[in-house]
Parts: structure tokens; sequence; C-alpha cells
């Protein structure tokens, strides 16, 4: 019994050591690079700290607050479901740790949950060697600290969302082991299904490597006939899995295929995506750098001792030769997937990457990882012979990749990789049984330093957001937000000129135009670049407002960044002058909230005539004014805009031209700056709009009267900026300098609004509005009264599957108008309307959850009463 105990207690020990060791590492470099709490630094960089950051906001906001948005969230954009993006980005359980951090302190918080990463997935790891036996004693710390610190994590440590998959790997693989030796199915079941729900992108990759794993491990039984039987035994698994899954993944599924699925490739191309042997570079430690994010080779660094290790497994006559031959194949499957655009599409379920390409090359890293440990067994031992020809490879592709002059690899990283990898041959030749304990001291020693430095290397490369730049920005829009919801507790939008990142309104919990996620509706860009705003397929922001676009998406406050003694305190998006003349409703040291008297509600009665509204221009401003005038039921021949002629051109080493826009500008004297320089001088106080093309601000540079123009630089149609208001005979300089040679003027042009027709369409809009009487983030109830000519409600959410209308008590089914919007035919008089959001497909996964559940339920029951009888 005491020797029982002491042997728990030692595996206990080596457990909780390789939990620590990872975490004591990378913490070490967090202080070396003083990420808080350790300094004013963070590890906020690309999409963690430009989405994923504000994402966690939003969770923390709607489990402490308002749970309802778990569903749906005006939020998101103009507003769009949720379900599908808390499936991608929010699901892991260790999330939960962030809602012990405020706003201002996530990035702590984020430091922390990443350090429980590393620790949890050196700990999982460790777990499996002991469970399997592959590894004893102290030497599975050398196994699972590579594995929670390899090439992938150490690449992917900014992508939070998909770090969980390598905690639960190895969990996955120990029930697949058990579900064909032992015929157990339930710790496989429990644990995919746990990585379905966690993240399904993952799950999807990980349900393919265990079918992987799983052919190799079939030699080892009997015969063809229980090879069948355990197959169906694995494949009804799977099948259960994803059954308790459903309630996640069948309202997920809709969604993508309404959002993301959309950019799902059709056209599959055989050929190779560039030229393999690049990935030797990969072999290299550290060899990682930002250009790799975009478009780059797999991060597969394991370390040289364990990539030794994995490629002599085929080698060793010690395994039986089919499941050489097996994983053989299955290695080489890898390899191919890495390059050749098929296999890469399977294992992205048939979308190409928008950055971070070949996500499941961790798979390939435990793969590898774990042959190494069925090969450095104790007695391992290779001959000289082996030795040398090993050694001779290895200078032979270190050389090689030194020749392939890659730009994230230098001379420094080559040599201290061989003298690793030459280290590594030198262990492998030494017998264990002179001195055991100091040799597999030195294993240890020698994968922990190699896999730490490469993890060093490759994150010095990365640049980061400090903590004061995020916590400064969060702590000035969280009191700005707050103010303004004390003055006003209603239902609206709110307007910003300044932002840190597309996904401000998640962190601060308000309603806006702007969103950055890869399950956004494609409606939504498609809506708001139409109208003048940056958009993309991901992304959508709303900056470039007009009068009339704040009056019909319902923006009732605005808040503009304030000029502070020490100058601009937050980073300028946009320019909106015609603001100023809003009342101000209050101000913090930072920013000014101004109310919009225009701005109409979420839903209000309209002309008919929207419903049959198609788009007809590619201008956005007459679209904006169609729209408009359409909904208030007048002609849209007669224009809110009018288009205006500039005062005067100067040409700057370019030819003259009589008409601007369209026109393609030439460089006369290629050594010379040369620029076009715009005067405009409003005849009358109204508003004034400048239109401009993605080509110009991709190949000009522009200021407006000599100051640097404050505009969202990524967009892909015409954008319009407000230059004036209130400025009647003020001059305006528009200067555009050319970067290139040549400069299309691409929708180059000046509008004014006209201010009288605009206000008698905005007061006939404002004749029937829906008075809300309560709201939610899925749910609005209220009233309304609409006049003789309207037989429309007209709304600005964004029309869904999962929307259902009650208009009197009674189901409605709402139109879809402007390709965007909601709209409800109704007759005039007066309503009671309510607005409710249930996911698609919930209650149907719901129902296969349950049932699911019950049959592994009665499937691991059943296992265990004929275990009971054989024992």
């Amino acid at each position: 019994m005491f020797l029982y105990q002491h042997h728990r207690l030692y595996r206990r020990k080596i457990l909780i050591t390789s939990f620590l060791l990872p975490v004591i590492l990378m913490a070490c470099y967090f202080a070396y690079r003083q990420m808080t709490p350790f300094g004013k630094s963070s590890l906020l960089t690309v999409d963690l700290g430009q989405q994923y950051v504000d994402f966690f906001s939003y969770l923390r906001n709607t489990i402490l607050h308002h749970p309802s948005s778990f569903f749906y969230s005006f939020s998101k954009g103009l507003g769009g479901e949720m379900f599908g993006t808390n499936a991608y980005y929010l699901l892991s359980p260790l999330n939960l740790i962030l809602l012990f951090f405020p706003a201002q302190h996530l990035a702590t918080g984020i430091t922390i949950v990443t350090l429980v990463r590393y620790g949890l997935a050196g700990l999982s790891f460790a777990w499996l060697m002991q469970k399997t036996e592959l590894q004893q004693g102290w030497r599975i710390l050398a196994f699972s600290t590579v594995y929670s610190m390899n090439g992938w994590m150490i690449a992917n440590q900014l992508n939070m969302i998909w770090q969980d998959a390598l905690i639960l790997l190895p969990l996955i693989i120990w029930g697949l082991l058990k579900l064909i030796y032992q015929n157990r199915v339930g710790t496989y079941i429990a644990w995919l299904a746990v990585i379905l729900i966690d993240n399904y992108y993952m799950g999807w990759m990980i349900a393919i490597f265990t079918f992987l794993f799983f052919l190799w491990q079939t030699p080892a039984l009997a015969s063809w006939r229980q090879r069948g039987v355990i197959f169906l035994r694995y494949l009804g698994s799977s099948l259960l899995a994803a059954g308790i899954s459903a309630v996640i993944l069948l309202p997920t599924f809709y969604a993508l295929m309404q959002s993301k699925g959309t950019y799902t490739e059709t056209k599959i191309h055989s050929r190779f995506e560039y030229f393999a042997p690049k990935m030797l570079g990969k072999l290299v430690p550290g060899s990682f750098n930002f250009n790799q994010m975009p478009s780059g080779q797999p991060n597969i660094y394991i370390g040289m001792l364990l990539m030794l290790g994995a490629c002599l497994y085929f080698f060793n006559n010690r395994f039986d030769l089919r499941r050489r031959l097996i994983g053989a194949a299955i290695s080489i499957f890898f390899i191919f997937s890495f390059c050749y655009e098929p296999l890469d599409l399977l294992w992205h379920a048939g979308q190409f990457p928008v950055w971070y390409p070949y996500r499941f090359s961790y798979l390939f890293s435990f793969w590898c990882i774990y042959l190494a440990a069925k090969v450095l067994q104790p007695d391992f031992k290779i001959k000289k012979r082996s030795a040398l020809i090993l050694t001779l490879l290895i200078i032979a592709i270190y050389w090689y990749v030194g020749m392939l002059n890659l730009s994230y690899i230098n001379s420094n990283q080559r040599n201290i990789g061989l003298c690793f990898a030459l280290i590594a041959v030198s262990c492998l030749c030494i017998p264990r049984t002179n001195s055991p304990r100091l040799y597999d001291a030195l294993l240890v020693l020698l994968a922990v330093c190699d896999i730490s430095m490469s993890g060093y290397t490759a994150l010095n490369k990365i640049s980061y957001v400090s903590q004061p730049e995020f916590g400064n920005y969060t702590i000035a829009l969280d009191k700005s937000v707050e103010k303004l919801k004390k003055h006003d507790p209603g239902f609206y939008r709110v307007a910003k000129t300044f932002m840190r990142t597309k996904d401000d309104p998640f962190q601060a919990d308000f309603n806006s135009g702007d969103h950055f996620g890869s399950t956004l509706e494609p409606p939504i860009p498609a809506f708001m670049g139409a109208i003048g705003q940056p958009d993309g397929d991901g992304f959508v922001t709303y900056t470039n407002g007009t009068q009339v676009s704040d009056a019909l998406l319902g923006y009732k406050y605005t808040m503009n960044a304030r000029n502070t003694s020490a100058g601009q305190a937050l980073p300028l998006s946009g320019f909106r002058p015609d603001w100023y003349s809003y009342p101000l409703v209050g101000s913090t040291s930072a920013v000014n909230l101004r109310e919009n008297p225009h701005a109409l509600p979420i839903a209000f009665g309209a002309n008919a005539a929207i419903l049959h509204l198609q788009r007809t221009t590619m201008d956005p401003l007459n679209y904006q004014s169609q729209i408009f005038q359409t909904l208030a039921g007048r002609p849209t021949l007669h224009s809110l805009f009018a288009v205006q002629n500039f005062n005067s051109v100067k040409f700057n080493n370019v030819q003259s031209a009589k008409q601007i826009t369209g026109t393609i500008f030439r460089k006369q004297n290629l050594l010379k700056p040369a620029s076009v320089q715009l005067e405009f001088i409003p005849p009358t106080n109204d508003s004034y709009y400048l239109t401009l093309g993605p080509n110009v601000e991709d190949n000009a540079t522009i200021t407006m009267n000599n100051k640097k123009f404050t505009q969202y630089d990524t967009f892909r149609n015409t954008v319009v900026i407000n230059v004036a208001h209130d400025q009647k005979g003020q001059k305006i300089l528009v200067n555009l300098q050319l970067k290139k040679a040549t400069l299309w003027m691409q929708n180059v042009s000046i509008y004014q609004l006209k201010q009288r027709p605009f206000m008698a369409s905005l007061k006939t809009l404002q004749e029937s509005p829906l008075k809300i009487s309560s709201y939610r983030s899925n749910r609005i109830v209220g009233t309304v009264n609409l006049q003789r000519n309207q037989r429309v409600l007209m709304t600005t959410i964004p029309a869904a599957k999962g929307w259902h209308v009650k208009v009197d008590g009674k189901p409605t089914t709402p139109q879809t108008v402007l390709n965007t919007f909601m709209a409800i035919p109704m007759s005039p008089g007066k309503h009671r309307v309510e607005f409710y959001y249930r996911p698609p497909f919930l209650i149907l996964g719901l129902i296969i959850t349950v049932l699911s559940l019950g049959l592994t339920g009665w499937w691991v029951k059943k296992e265990h009463q004929i275990k009971t009888i054989f024992d």
C-alpha cells in the first residue's frame, strides 16, 4: 500500500511539474518583454489586439449584464446573430477567468489565461504519456514541454481561440485508444464532444486526425472482422459526439452558411501552393516572423531531438512493419497537405485561411512527438553508422536552408539549430545504462532549451500593443459610453470619429455600425459599401456618414474626440463637421457627446414603395437619396444631393485637365513630387461631401487644409467624406499628392446636401416612430401608428431567418428590403409590434443533443455491465 501511494505521489509530482515548467518558462519571457502584469507592454497584437480582446469584453458584458446578447447583438455591425460568433471565438471555459478582470485590465487577464493554456497543454500530454506508459518518470517533461511550446503554439499565441485544441487532443487520443483496445467509448465521445463545442473548427481537424490515427492502430487488431467491429464503434462514437454537440453545431452551421460559408471554394485546383522544399526552413529554431502570418509555411518545430526520434520510428525494426508503413503514409499525407491545395482545403473545411495558413499543423507536431515518445525509450541507442548518416543529412539540410535565403531565418538561428541537432545525435549515441538519472536530465535539458530558444526567438520578432495604449483608450471609451447611457438608457445607435479597433462597440457595450469578424453576414458590408462606408468581406465600419445615413440608421448620438493640451488623445478615424451644430449633451476629458435631432428610431412607418426599390446607381450619395426619398414617398428623381464644381484646381508636375473626376494624371517629371490641389468655397452653410474611389486612397496622399486627412484607409468602394458644414465662404483645400507615376481620379466629386428637401422627407418619416416599451438584445416590443400613406413598418434591423415578428399578437412574415433590412407590411393605424430572435435550428439541435446524451449513457452503462460480468 505504501509503495502504491508513493508511486501515485511520484506520478502526480511529474504531472504538476509538466504544468508548471512551461508556465514558468513563458512567464519568464513575458517578464523579460515586460508584458502586463510584469510591465507596460501586453500580448495584444494583430487579431488578438484588434478583434479577440473586444470579443472577450463582449463575453464579459453578456455573462454579467445582459445574457440575451448571447443570441443576438446590435453591437455586431448594424446587428447580427452571435451564436456562430460565440461558437467560433468564445466557448472555451477558460475564458471565464477573464470575468475577474475589468475591461481596461483585460490584457492582464489574457496573459494569465495564455500561461494557463501553456501549462494545461503540457499537463495533458504528460497525462497521456503516463496512461499509455510510452514514457515514464521525469523523462516525460521533455515531451510534454516540447508539446506545449511547439512551433504552432508559439506562432499562434495570439490566436487564443484555437489553443484549447492542444489541451484536448491528448485526451481525445487516449479516449480513442480505450475505444480500440478496451472497447470503452465514453472517454472518446466525451472529449470529442467537448472540442466540437469548444471550437468546431479545430474539432473538424481533430476528427480527421482521429481517423488517420485509427488507421495506424488497426494492424494491431487480430482479424478483419474485429477491425470492422471496432471501426463501426469508432464511427458510431464519433457521430454521437457530434450529436451531443448538435445544440451548438446546428445553429452554428446555419449561421456559417449565411456568413463565412458563403466564401467556401467551389473550384479546387490540383496544384502546389509553393515550392515544397521551403518547408525545410521550419526545421530551424525560431523560424517565424510577422510575414509568416498572412502567408507562409507550416509551423512544425518540435526541437531537433524529438524530430530525429520521430524520423527514426520508420526505420526501427522493433515496431510492426505494417504500422510503420501506415505511419509513413500518414506523415506523407501531412506533408502534402502543407503544400497541395486540395488537401489543404480539406483540413480547413473548404476555405482558404485568411492569414495564419496551415492551421492544422499542430496535429503534425503531436504526431511527431508521439512517434518520438515510442522510439526514445530508456534502452534506445543508435549505431555509429546511423549517427554518421544523420549528421551528414542534418548538415545537408541546414546548408540547403541557408541557400534558400528565407527572410525569417538568419545565420545565428541556423548555427544554433545545427548545434542542437548535432548534440541530439550525440545524445542518441550515448547508452543510458551508465548513468540513467544524468542521462534523463540531459534529455530533458536538451529538449527544453531547444524549444525555449526557438519560442523566444520567434516571439522577439513580433511587436505588441502597450498596456497604457490599450487601457487608456478603453477607459476613455467606457467613460463616454457610461455617461451616454446615464443620459439616455434607451435603444439607439452611436457614431464616432475615433477608433482603436472595429470592434469598439463590443469593447464598450454600445450599438453602432462597426464590426470585424469571420461570421459577418455578407449583406451588411454590401449595404455599407453601397452607401459610402469602408467595408470588406469580414468587416464594416461607420466612419463616413452623412446627415441622411445618420438619420436613416438611427444614429441618435455622436462622439467626437476632443483636443487636449497634450494633443489628440484618441486615434481619429473620420471627420464630421456637420455634427458640431448638434446640441452637446455631455462630455468627458477625451470625448464630446452630442445628440442628433434627425435620427429615426430602429423602426418607423414608411411608404410601401420601399419593398420594390432596387439599386440602380453606384454613386453612394444618389443611393442614399433614393432610399430616403422612397421611404418618404417622394420622387427619387429629385436627389437630396447636388453636384458642385471646384472653384479652382492647381496642377503640380501633372498635365492640366478640364474635368477632374475620371481623369488619369501622370507625372511629367518622374523624379519630382506631383500633386493635384482642389479648391472649394462653399456657397451656403449646408453640409458638403467629397466622394473618393478606392484607387485614389491607394495612390495618393491626401491632406485637407494642409492637415492630415483623417479617414479609415481600407475600403473597396467609393467613400463619402464630410468636408464642410456651416462654412459659407471659407476656402477648403484638398491636396492629392501622387504616390506613384499615375493617379486615377476615381469618383472624385463634391456634393451639397439640399437641406430643405431632406428636412421635408425626414419630417414625413418622423410621423410614425416605433415607440419601444421594452427591449433586450434579442427582443423588441413597441407600438406604432402608421399614417394613411404608410403601409410598411421599415426597420434597420438586418434581415435574418431567426427573427420572428408578431403584429397585434399575430405572427407576421417580414420581408427583406434593400437586400439587407426587415420590413413588415401592415395597414395604417395603431399596432403593437413584437420582434424576437431565436437561432434557427436551436430547438432541433437541443433535441438531438438530449437524444445523443441518452444513447451515450445507455451505451456506456451497457459496456460497464458487460465488463462486470466478465470480471
